[in-house]
């Protein structure tokens, strides 16, 4: 692959694995896995119903969490939805905080979001049909008079593009906001020391003093408040879907 930069061009290679682009997303997206799992194991190895461990202790709290947390959104009905939400849930949230240590976060591409949302989407649509019948689930679509059913089929497909556009756009617009006030921290700090005379203005305007404080305190928001926020919101959705598709039509 050639990128142009500034007139020259730049070349380098994206390693692909049985005709799959091998990109950071998916990289560290496998790894996020990995880690879950590892977790997950670590956490559940060696159960007993009495003195239990804090390992365990752990392990229950998040499995309680997790069947409330559905429980209260759905009823009770749904709790088997539950495995598959507090996944979501926790993918979601490390592959947001991943870029806290360095690495590239799987929910600044948008086709994480998109894998999720399809995902998301067949569920939904899976259960209309056991819920209403593949005649009913069809029929739905001409509610409530026929001439509406082109929208309806709009509306129904918007449902996966809506969700993962929403999570893309508060992920990457944090981004964005948070590169430009270093940015401008950057250049403000330039300008403060840089009129200096000498080797010492040239030192001081080169070194990030006024990035020290407010950056860490904009990590609280758009780093960690804002990726639990995400992923809860997502969540909520996928469950306020999936739990509206069971009601007869």
């Amino acid at each position: 692959m050639d990128v142009q930069i500034h007139g020259a061009p730049v070349y380098y290679t994206i390693p692909v694995l049985g005709g799959i682009p091998i990109t950071s997303t998916l990289v560290v997206t496998w790894a996020i896995m990995l880690l879950l799992t590892g977790l997950s194991i670590f956490l559940t190895r060696g159960l007993k119903i009495c003195n239990v461990s804090k390992r365990q202790a752990i392990a229950e709290y998040l499995v309680t969490t997790a069947e409330n947390f559905v429980s209260s959104n759905m009823g009770a009905r749904w709790l088997h939805y539950a495995p598959f939400v507090a996944a979501l849930f926790a993918l979601s949230l490390f592959s947001s905080l991943s870029s806290l240590l360095g690495f590239f976060s799987p929910t600044a591409d948008l086709n994480t979001e998109l894998a999720w949302a399809i995902l998301v989407f067949v569920i939904i649509t899976a259960t209309k049909i056991r819920t209403n019948g593949a005649l009913g689930y069809a029929k739905g679509f001409t509610q409530p008079i026929a001439v509406l059913t082109p929208f309806n089929l709009i509306s129904e497909l918007a449902t996966p593009i809506s969700m993962a556009f929403r999570h893309f756009g508060n992920i990457v617009s944090g981004y964005v906001i948070s590169t430009l006030i270093y940015a401008a921290l950057a250049a403000a700090n330039r300008l403060a020391f840089g009129w200096l005379p000498g080797v010492v203005g040239n030192i001081l305007s080169t070194i990030p003093i006024l990035s020290v404080g407010l950056p860490a305190f904009l990590s609280l928001y758009f780093d960690w408040f804002s990726s639990f926020m995400q992923a809860f919101i997502f969540c909520m959705l996928t469950m306020m879907y999936i739990a509206s598709a069971a009601e007869t039509e």
